[in-house]
């Protein structure tokens, strides 16, 4: 699978669900992709490319709940980034871990310490966290911290499709 561009195939099989790529460098970019299709994108680029889960990273923005899937395609010396918006306050997207069972810590820790659920992970149990741990605060929120009120869902649905589709016309 070394001579096949990840990207371009993306956008043909998940045409509907791609959104904006940013492509950083020669070696890094980042595709925008709708949370409803991530298991099964991230499915793709591991059982049919080849690609290689690095890790799963969050990130709390004005515009929900950032997920960063981090693909390596080794051979490509390429990393293809998966990028994802959630609604916020009750995060939630379908877990990829029973395909990729490396990627179940990755989730458990997001769980842990944003509260995203991931729908359909086989061990949702608590990672990081201690027992005695409050139920439903999650340490790395900014509602944890006192920073800014959550926007509404319509102003949510209008910041994730301009993410989803930054740069096209």
């Amino acid at each position: 699978m070394s001579n096949v561009d990840p990207v371009k195939t993306l956008q043909v099989r998940f045409s509907e669900g791609i959104g904006d790529v940013e492509e950083r460098s020669d070696a890094r970019v980042y595709v925008g992709v709708d949370p409803g299709i991530v298991k099964d994108v991230s499915g793709f680029l591991f059982n049919n490319l080849g690609a290689r889960l690095i890790v799963i990273t969050a990130l709390e923005t004005r515009a929900g709940m950032e997920l960063l899937y981090h693909f390596s395609f080794d051979r490509l010396g390429r990393i293809v980034t998966l990028r994802t918006v959630l609604s916020m306050p009750e995060p939630r997207v379908d877990s990829i871990t029973p395909l990729i069972d490396g990627a179940e810590y990755f989730e458990r820790e997001i769980m842990d310490l944003f509260g995203v659920e991931f729908v359909g992970h086989p061990n949702p149990v608590r990672f990081l966290l201690g027992d005695d741990w409050p139920e439903g605060v999650y340490p790395y929120r900014k509602e944890h911290r006192g920073k800014y009120p959550y926007r509404s869902e319509e102003e949510l649905a209008e910041i994730r499709e301009h993410i989803l589709r930054k740069g096209t016309k």
